[in-house]
């Protein structure tokens, strides 16, 4: 499953004309680069849900659908959060054991096929991906984990106390058939938080923490307008970005740092410098503009105030 329902606060204004999971990254969507790695991972069936503007969300996956792949939707009229989300998928989600829920809106590259193998292994009811040594971890916050790899924390709001170690959560889980169930009454609630949590407090789930070295992965979120900017201008080198399908990369100007998507057209005597412009918009002669996306017909410059 890839959650794709968010509304993407943090990416204003971007996110009033696309989902965060439909941006392009240097002319690709996000959802395209995650379809991609998993299909490469063996997965070959994914739900992804739905709820901010679903339709661009559904146009890049169609657009961007590894072969074999078979593609379904969830939609929310009302937005679910992410334990919500899952708690709708939950009959696709047993079909498979494990199942993986993964977050729609970063890039990653890593060995899902190690992970899952190890959660297998390790008899699992829940497993949480994580990076140990990650120098974003403070920002992001962390999962504590004890001698067992237990998970015993969730960043400052849960803690069970007896933590030897900790990582960056990833915005992966691997989840057995078993563990889909004990849903919190509320139709809206964070699965981390309000579904696993009192589940481990209670001790009524083993839900443990694969906290895996910076050097066996790659990941880059693109939830706020500074992490959007750093994946288009410093994209992690991810080893299945050539197989992706559908249309080319985005043009990209070494000179001025102009990345220009697929169809996007730039009038004679405009001049840009280190914007980012996205797929079949038009660029008007004359405009002037540096530091920033183009999208939605006009400059949304990367100043802090702009999408934060």
């Amino acid at each position: 499953m890839i959650l794709a329902a968010g509304l993407g606060t943090r990416l204003r204004p971007l996110s009033d004309w696309l989902a965060k999971p439909a941006m392009p990254v240097r002319g690709i969507p996000v959802i395209a680069h995650t379809l991609t790695w998993l299909a490469r991972n063996d997965v070959s069936e994914v739900i992804v849900n739905l709820h901010h503007l679903p339709d661009g969300v559904r146009d890049a996956v169609e657009r961007h659908r590894p072969p074999g792949m078979d593609v379904r939707y969830s939609l929310e009229p009302e937005i679910l959060g992410t334990g919500g989300g899952i708690r709708a998928a939950a009959d696709f989600l047993r079909d498979s054991d494990p199942s993986l829920v993964v977050a729609g809106d970063m890039l990653v590259d890593l060995d899902l096929r190690a992970a899952v193998a190890r959660h297998r292994e390790r008899r699992n009811d829940c497993t949480l991906l994580a990076c140990e040594d990650d120098p974003r971890r403070e920002r992001f916050g962390t999962l504590g984990f004890d001698a067992g790899g237990r998970l015993v924390r969730i960043g400052r709001g849960f803690d069970l106390g007896g933590e030897v170690g900790c990582g960056l959560f990833l915005g992966i889980r691997i989840l057995s058939p078993g563990c889909l169930r004990d849903w919190p009454e509320a139709p809206c609630f964070e699965d981390l938080r309000d579904w696993l949590a009192p589940r481990v407090r209670a001790g009524s789930c083993d839900v443990r923490v694969d906290a895996l070295p910076s050097r066996q992965l790659l990941w880059q979120p693109v939830g706020t307008a500074e992490e959007y900017w750093t994946a288009n201008f410093e994209p992690p080198a991810l080893s299945y970005l050539d197989a992706i399908p559908g249309e080319a990369q985005a043009t990209w100007s070494e000179e001025t740092d102009l990345i220009v998507g697929r169809g996007a057209r730039i009038a004679s005597g405009a001049s840009l410098e280190r914007v980012i412009v996205w797929p079949g918009e038009e660029v008007a002669p004359g405009v002037r503009a540096r530091d920033g996306v183009w999208a939605g017909g006009r400059f949304h410059s990367r100043a802090p105030e702009v999408g934060r």
